[in-house]
């Protein structure tokens, strides 16, 4: 799958630097040319020889070469590259990243680099957790970097929490992954909703639910890894996103959401409804801070407007319209009929029913059904991981036909 693919490596000074050579020799039995950079310290972990017989390339680690003059031209290499990764990142490596140190080699050569930058740190959970690698990997992914989180298990140290560099298996499929689905939604405008909607009872209460947004996120954040330009509507979260290739808008209320994405169907592709909107609205919301002395409140509700209903009324034959049903019972059922009432392409499907699936959780278990009436059944996985299963069945519909 990698034939032909050029990928440049930096290795840092840190224990974790022991996988990358199980790295390299998977990446090369792929088909890919690799090209290894070592800092001095990582020279204290992985030896030279051993990177140079697995690449099948000179180990880099200096700039020049003093017993012939000459040097190694960093500007060539980083226009070399089809993609570039830095494993393991260390955090004193991640903040010259961030700052754009260029101190040696490996860091003259990222700043030249102009193809994709993947980082995968390894720390110990306290550095790894510490504001200022936080602040440091936020600003390498607002650059547009993609970071492979580091996993949760035994460190150096004894200790045991997040910091350990991911497995070299998983990393080669996420390099596959990223060739294999690189542009393929290029030139597609994509709109996704996400969050929750706030209903005001009065200036400081209001009515809610516990979607944290993530899913929404995740599948904006995939789309735009793809290619695709996204505009992400979303309700009240924690979350943010500085990709440069989403455009985010902010709401509260689902009146709010509504006219927001009714305002920007018309220019979009494709519509993925992931928000939880509040299907009820405070009839009568008070403009003053209801007392405990007046006694108990009766709070009258209507009904929200149905944006996935109107929104499957707009729709083109050159759009694709996606929902998502939360059920806790007659699940299938209860989707299909969502499915078919409100004109989608595509529905995902998941239950309260499933542990560790809906609000809340960093991981979901959903059923696709399409309009055909094909499922694709999946287990409980990162809500990550759950995205690009999404957009997998949505790309593959596309090429078929089945859709545009």
């Amino acid at each position: 799958m990698l034939s032909g693919k050029k990928i440049l490596i930096g290795i840092t000074g840190s224990i974790a630097a022991y996988k990358i050579p199980f790295l390299i020799r998977l990446l090369v039995k792929e088909g890919a040319e690799v090209q290894v950079l070592l800092t001095e310290n990582a020279r204290d972990f992985v030896t030279p020889l051993t990177i140079s017989t697995l690449s099948k390339h000179p180990a880099l680690t200096y700039p020049f070469n003093s017993a012939d003059g000459s040097w190694t031209n960093h500007v060539e290499l980083g226009n070399w590259a089809d993609l570039m990764l830095i494993a393991p990142a260390t955090a004193a490596t991640l903040s010259k990243m961030a700052n754009g140190l260029a101190d040696n080699l490996l860091m003259a050569t990222y700043l030249s680099a102009k193809c994709p930058v993947f980082f995968a740190p390894a720390m110990d959970l306290d550095m790894y957790n510490h504001p200022s690698t936080k602040k440091n990997i936020e600003q390498l992914k607002a650059f547009g970097h993609r970071l492979i989180e580091p996993q949760v298990g035994e460190l150096a140290s004894g200790l045991t929490g997040a910091g350990r560099l991911e497995e070299p298996e998983n990393i080669l499929k996420i390099i596959n992954a990223f060739f294999l689905h690189n542009n393929e939604l290029t030139g597609k405008q994509i709109l996704v909703t996400a969050g929750p909607t706030y209903e005001p009872i009065d200036p400081v209460r209001f009515i809610g639910n516990h979607s944290s947004g993530l899913m929404g996120f995740s599948i904006a954040e995939e789309c735009a890894n793809r290619g695709a330009t996204v505009t992400l509507i979303s309700g009240p979260t924690h979350l943010k996103s500085d990709n440069k290739a989403i455009r985010c808008i902010d709401v509260i209320s689902a009146n709010e959401m509504y006219e927001q994405t009714i305002k920007e169907f018309a220019h979009v592709d494709i519509v993925f409804m992931s928000a939880a909107v509040a299907d009820f609205t405070p009839s009568h919301p008070s403009d003053k801070k209801i007392k405990k002395e007046s006694g108990t409140p009766v709070i009258k509700l209507k009904p929200t407007k149905d944006i996935l209903l109107e929104l499957g009324k707009l729709k083109q034959k050159n759009q694709i319209l996606i929902g998502f049903a939360l059920e806790t019972d007659n699940e299938i059922e209860n989707a299909k009929t969502k499915l078919n009432t409100k004109n989608l392409d595509l529905i995902v499907l998941n239950s309260l029913k499933d542990e560790g699936a809906g609000f809340g959780y960093p991981t979901n278990k959903v059923t696709l059904i399409n309009n055909s009436g094909k499922k694709w059944e999946y287990g409980l996985k990162t809500k990550k991981e759950v995205a690009s299963d999404i957009l997998d069945v949505v790309t593959t519909m596309i090429k078929k036909g089945q859709a545009f």
